[in-house]
């Protein structure tokens, strides 16, 4: 009966959304306009003054799960509703303030989430100044409540997949010149709270330095970058209090080569502490593609390997578990975000075509190892799913099939669904209750 209703109610909602879209191209503009605004809300700005304007995004998803935590009869399906309200203020050309606006919502789960990920009930998710133009200037400067992105964002995104998505407290600075782009923060990452306005957790600051060079290799871009993180209110292997403190050096390589292929690859090596405890960790990816471009829905077919270190020991006073930071992490190793880049070997290959000019298709296959047999099982939110600490439950994680399909309506309207299901292996049998997880998602966002 629940699963019925979330679905009536998500598929309900989707389909009103592309008619919402078209009614107001019809309504919001008088017949003689020869440019008719797309939306209401375009046709709001059309008659408010060239230097402030306002724009959003409404998303629901209808989602759920069987087999959670491994387990038979665990389920859930329910509805994630997310809107996004902004407004921008740009008197000078060099001068912008913005501000948005989130407000999201789980109806429908089994257990009422109290906050993040789910649930943020109208907060300041971004409200900055920016002196310059992050996109079209030499210099730019913004201070404030802000996203951060940089690469494929495997370390540090704004993760908009979530419901109640990232957002940092800090200052950003950016500068380009001739192929060359630099970019320099000093950050503390916003805490969602349900009940009190969101902000960062005093003692936690983020720093770094990330450039990108377009010249050095023809069809590549080369990315070094330095991170440095410090947290408080943590704890060594002996259970001592201490605050992290570690940098992250990585470079990510990235290009394309003649007849079609494509490739990259990033490698980062972590060093620093937790108190008295040491840690050093290292992890790599790498990624090769091939696109045929002169048959019907031009696939491109891939192969990519992902590796991230683990502790080997979970009592002698050295980390080695690698830290993925702040990442967009969805989908990076599999459709149920249910591995991290944390003690992982994992492998993946996979399909993209493109059905039609507004349809895509992707098929994947994923399978799963533990780096080192003695640490955990870690989700792609870095919570920990299963452990031995004896390190007798073996290492073969499980393999995971899954697919996804997107269909863009309009410029601002794109539906999209998918399905995965990870069947777990000798380490998942040997520590969990061993039940496939399966996970089916479908999705309306709309721009206004």
């Amino acid at each position: 009966m629940k699963s019925s209703w979330v679905l009536g109610c998500c598929l309900m909602a989707i389909v009103s959304i592309p008619r919402l879209a078209v009614a107001q191209q019809n309504s919001a503009v008088p017949p003689q306009s020869a440019n008719p605004p797309s939306s209401v809300v375009d046709g709001i700005n059309h008659d408010l003054p060239s230097w402030l304007r306002f724009s959003g995004q409404v998303r629901l998803r209808g989602e759920g799960y069987t087999g959670g935590s491994f387990k038979p009869n665990n389920e859930d399906e329910y509805l994630l509703t997310r809107v996004w309200l902004n407004v921008t203020i740009q008197p000078a050309s060099w001068l912008k303030f913005f501000a948005q606006g989130m407000d999201a919502h789980a109806p429908f789960k089994n257990s009422l989430p109290a906050g993040a990920p789910f649930r943020d009930t109208m907060d300041l998710r971004q409200g900055y100044v920016e002196l310059g133009g992050m996109e079209s200037s030499g210099f730019a400067l913004r201070a404030g409540r802000q996203e951060l992105s940089f690469g494929e964002e495997r370390l540090e995104g704004p993760a908009p997949w979530l419901n109640t998505a990232r957002s940092f407290d800090g200052a950003h600075g950016e500068f380009r010149r001739d192929g060359i782009r630099v970019d320099g923060f000093a950050v503390s990452v916003v805490k969602i709270n349900q009940d009190q306005f969101d902000k960062p957790t005093p003692g936690n600051i983020f720093y770094g330095l990330y450039s990108s060079f377009t010249h050095p290799v023809p069809r590549a871009t080369l990315e070094p970058y330095f991170f440095w993180k410090r947290q408080s209110g943590l704890k060594t292997e002996f259970g001592v209090p201490g605050v992290l403190n570690f940098g992250t050096y990585g470079v990510r390589f990235v290009g394309t080569l003649p007849h079609s292929f494509d490739y990259g690859t990033e490698m980062d090596k972590q060093i620093g502490s937790i108190g008295i405890e040491s840690t050093d960790a290292w992890a790599g990816h790498w990624i090769a593609g091939y696109t045929v471009t002169k048959v019907r829905f031009t696939p491109r077919v891939y192969t990519e390997f992902n590796f991230a270190s683990g502790d080997n020991n979970p009592t002698d006073n050295r980390a080695g578990t690698f830290n993925q930071l702040y990442p967009t992490a969805h989908d990076k190793y599999g459709l149920t975000d249910l591995v991290g880049w944390q003690n992982i070997k994992h492998s993946r290959t996979g399909i993209d075509l493109k059905l039609a000019k507004k349809w895509t298709f992707s098929g994947r296959e994923s399978v799963y190892w533990l780096a080192d047999s003695r640490d955990a099982l870690y989700a792609a939110s870095g919570a920990v799913l299963a452990r031995s600490l004896a390190g007798t439950a073996g290492t073969y994680v499980g393999r995971e099939m899954e697919f996804v399909t997107a269909y863009k309506f309009t410029p601002r309207a794109v539906l999209s669904g998918g399905f995965a299901r990870l069947t777990p292996g000798t380490f998942l049998k040997n520590t969990t209750p061993g039940v496939s997880y399966n996970y089916p998602f479908l999705m309306m966002a709309y721009d206004f």
